[in-house]
């Protein structure tokens, strides 16, 4: 053998031992990448660590859209920004759950966090590829990634960054999501991207820069100091947000995006993550903080305003610079002046003041999770019911509390005094006056302040109702506001509008003594200061729980879509039309998320009564009925209702006996039996009424129903005749309850016959038959509903007199309510009627809307007040019998 040939088989020989040597040091691997993190960093590293990442919390209604997900999928979680903080809180969190954590981090280096041996590994495979392949292996072209991801890890991907942008447009290295589309291509299994984001600073981003943003980063991109200082000082208020999953498949095969080549898909599928990233936080931080200042010149300086401003004055015949200061003065008047230190001013305080009057605040948060991810979408209106001042605080605090911008809130202008007035504007409230007759500037002012909000994506919290109702009930819906917003969306402020329909409620309201006093024609007495000092008193008790209900969104866009009208076409008459059929829409549905509570069902049970005094088994009985409906109609029931409601309605008569509502009728009782005794204190009937017409939706259609049955005289009828009666009551109280546009007459009466048949109210007369029996029990039953109407007859009743007394025009609406309350009085007084809570304002206005918008002006109407006094007259003699 020859030299060459002995050098030769040494070099091999000593090459193959080198080759054994790389490959049992690489574990017969060649897959060894800084993008990869394994997890075993070391004790003390993954320690702290997972001290730091224990910290931040992460809600279920994220970890639920991480299950739903098919296990075989590809998943691959999308952060806008490249931190390694987020990676690890993915890796380690989710690990520890059992669900998909990223172990693949698209140009990530996980140098420092890797075991010194893995580093060596990385090193030695890297330099043996460079050797064989004179280049540098990447995870990607070598096609690293894809396999791993294949095989069922999960990949972490950043889609803005600056240095691997520099990559990918200058050095042409491989994007990602590039290769994310091709795999997709390749393979049948769904890859799901899942776009996160840990946002460790809720408050809005302010347009100008504090000192602070420079020096430690924004509150979008918070630099290290600032992100270690929330996680240990503040880590309750670092929000971790999962948006919904993208299908990779459905998306590229999309007829926009399928016509691109992979390159433009990858461009445009950056684009919709970064965008959906986008909006979710803004979902949460509130859109970019402008000045008051700025708002405003932004809204006077507009060329649609301006040409407005310049017609006015024409029109007018006033100086230009005289509008425009008229304007100025409306905009200061109106807007509000959002300040961040008085909403969490406020924060502080409600937490202190909720907790000494009400006892809890029930809330159902998948209802709000799902109101958060629809304000990704689009700016929300929320349109709570309106029964008390509280109504103001208690959204905005929710809302707060969970990680939601505090909407701007439309409030009256008497709301707006000295000092509290600019409190209230920088928690978010802009004030409007009752009416905008007369003042079209003012009216066009406030419409282009609407417009400025919703195009900075502001959610804005409007009151349907327009005031506070005093009666417990809704108050029918006021078309202004919604027709302005409305408006809003049609001049293109924003895409679409998200209505939330939303009930608020109270085992106990705070105003029940001042709503009494107004109900029974006492005088509104105007918000001040010093009525607010007294309030204090209210501290002082509890007020049990409160009650919130969120509703489906309702999208404006999808609803003009349904009813199939050209908003910008269509006619004044059917423009208020529409308006009006949304309003009723939105009022039935905050109808439809009604709780129903103790005190309702107890006060409605009491005064269903025949006479002021019953005994506890009467009582007991007509609650033992109204619970069961309200089981049978899956109606929403307060939590004590569901859990104890032997102990809670119990609780409830002691509690009404307290407040001195209703009396033992001997006071030497000391302990209440089924045949105890109680009075109704005739003052407080009233309140009681009050707290009957907070659950009287549930009831309504069963009370049309039973008296139309008790007007058949007979113990035999048909389904069909109770259609004309329904109808009339129907229409007779449209302005006390709302029809449901979405059922008929007839779905309604089919619903309550189902009901009294579940009761034993009711048995069919034969099998499949049309025909029905009342049965023994079912009369007196049938009256315990009726009797839910017998208040608005009498003061329905009373309101005829009145027409009948005086003749049209005699007086103005004021002082027409005025007579009315006083021919009640009197009529109460010489026991013509039997009720105290029948002589109610509230009513005796919307009994005479319905009579002069039927054909009743005065007293030369003898025909139709006779009409409907005989018609009244007996159905009362029905349930009084």
């Amino acid at each position: 053998m020859t030299l060459y040939q002995r050098l030769k088989s040494r070099i091999t020989e000593s090459g193959l031992k080198l080759r054994k040597l790389v490959n049992h040091m690489l574990d017969n691997s060649s897959d060894y990448f800084l993008c990869y993190y394994p997890g075993d960093s070391g004790y003390l590293i993954l320690r702290l660590i997972r001290r730091l990442i224990n910290k931040i919390n992460f809600d279920e209604h994220n970890i639920e859209k991480i299950k739903n997900i098919d296990p075989d999928s590809i998943v691959v979680y999308a952060s806008k920004n490249k931190r390694i903080l987020d990676f690890l809180y993915y890796h380690i969190k989710l690990k520890s759950m059992g669900l998909p954590y990223p172990e693949i981090g698209f140009d990530f280096r996980f140098f420092l966090l890797l075991p010194v041996k893995r580093l060596v590994q990385i090193f030695i495979s890297h330099m043996d590829y460079f050797l064989h392949h004179f280049r540098f292996k990447d995870a990607y072209t070598t096609g690293y990634a894809t396999k791993e991801l294949s095989n069922g890890k999960a990949g972490f991907v950043c889609l803005i960054e600056e240095e691997d942008f520099y990559k990918r447009f200058i050095k042409s290295t491989p994007d990602p999501l590039f290769l994310l589309i091709e795999l997709q291509k390749s393979t049948n299994t769904a890859v799901m991207i899942i776009p996160e984001d840990i946002i460790y600073v809720t408050k809005p981003m302010r347009k100008d820069p504090a000192l602070t943003d420079i020096l430690f980063g924004t509150h979008e991109k918070p630099g290290l100091i600032k992100r270690f200082f929330t996680i240990l000082r503040y880590p309750e208020k670092i929000r971790v947000e999962l948006a919904s999953p993208v299908t990779l498949k459905e998306f590229i095969n999309r007829p926009e995006i399928q016509r691109l080549d992979s390159e433009f898909q990858t461009h445009r599928l950056r684009k919709y993550l970064v965008d959906i990233l986008n909006r979710q936080r803004k979902s949460i931080t509130g859109p970019v903080l402008k000045s008051r200042q700025e708002i405003t010149e932004d809204i006077l300086t507009q060329k649609s305003l301006r040409e407005f401003l310049a017609q006015y004055s024409s029109e007018n015949n006033l100086p230009l610079s005289k509008t425009h200061k008229k304007a100025a003065l409306y905009i200061k008047e109106i807007a509000a002046n959002y300040n961040l230190q008085i909403i969490n001013f406020a924060n502080w305080l409600l937490t202190w003041m909720f907790k000494n009057i009400f006892e809890d605040l029930v809330l159902d948060q998948e209802e709000i999770n799902r109101m958060r991810e629809k304000s990704t979408e689009a700016p929300l209106i929320l349109v709570p019911c309106h029964k008390s001042h509280l109504d103001y605080l208690l959204l905005p605090y929710v809302m707060y509390r969970n990680n939601m911008p505090c909407p701007h809130i439309a409030a009256g202008k008497n709301l707006s005094f000295w000092p509290l007035g600019p409190l209230f504007r920088g928690a978010g409230a802009f004030f409007l006056r009752r009416t905008f007759k007369g003042v079209p500037l003012y009216a066009k002012i406030f419409a282009a302040y609407l417009e400025k909000l919703l195009y900075e994506g502001f959610n804005i919290k409007i009151f349907i109702e327009g005031g506070r109702s005093r009666t417990g009930k809704l108050l029918s819906p006021r078309p202004g506001g919604i027709a302005m917003l409305i408006d809003a969306y049609r001049n293109k402020a924003c895409d679409n509008l998200y209505f939330v329909p939303i009930y608020i409620g109270y085992d106990r309201v705070l105003e029940e003594d001042a709503y009494l006093k107004e109900i029974e024609g006492g005088k509104k007495n105007p918000e001040t200061l010093k009525g607010l000092i007294s309030a204090r008193k209210f501290l002082k008790k509890k007020y049990g729980k409160v009650y919130m209900k969120f509703n489906e969104p309702i999208s404006i866009k999808e609803y003009i879509e349904e009813k199939g009208i050209d908003l910008s076409r269509a006619s004044s008459q059917d423009h208020m039309k529409f308006i009006k059929s949304f309003g009723y829409k939105l009022i039935n549905a905050i109808n439809r998320n009604t709780v129903a509570t103790p005190h309702g069902i107890i006060a409605s049970a009491v005064l269903s009564c025949s006479k002021n005094s019953f005994t506890k088994k009467q009582m007991t009985s007509r609650v033992n009925t109204y619970m069961t409906l309200l089981v049978f109609m899956d109606a929403e029931l307060s939590d004590t209702l569901r859990i104890d409601p032997d102990n809670t309605l119990n609780s409830v008569i002691n509690n009404f006996i307290s407040r001195d509502f209703i009396e033992l009728a001997d006071e030497d009782d000391k302990d209440i039996t089924e045949n105890t005794i109680f009075i109704v204190k005739d003052n407080k009937r009233a309140v009681l009424d009050y707290y009957k017409n907070s659950v009287i939706s549930f009831f309504i259609r069963y009370a049309y129903t039973a008296m139309a049955i008790l007007e058949m005289d007979r113990f035999q009828f048909s389904f069909s005749d109770l259609i004309v009666r329904y109808k009339f009551l129907e229409k007779l109280f449209m302005d006390e309850f709302f029809f449901d546009e979405d059922l008929t007459c007839e779905q309604n009466i089919s619903i309550c016959i189902k009901g009294f048949l579940n009761e034993g109210i009711l048995v069919p007369d034969m099998p499949d038959s049309d025909l029905f029996q009342i049965t023994s029990q079912g009369l007196k039953k049938l009256k315990w509903f009726a009797v839910f109407l017998l208040p608005f007859f009498e003061s329905y009743l009373t309101t005829l007199q009145y027409f009948e007394k005086y003749e049209p025009d005699k007086h103005d609406e004021k002082e027409r309510i005025k007579k009315i309350h006083s021919i009640g009085t009197k009529l109460y007084k010489g026991k013509l009627i039997s009720l105290k809570e029948s002589l109610s304002q509230v009513t005796y206005k919307n009994a005479v809307h319905y009579f002069t918008k039927n054909g009743i002006k005065g007293s030369g109407d003898n025909v139709q007040i006779e009409f409907y006094k005989n018609i009244l007259d007996r159905l009362t003699r029905l349930i009084e019998a």
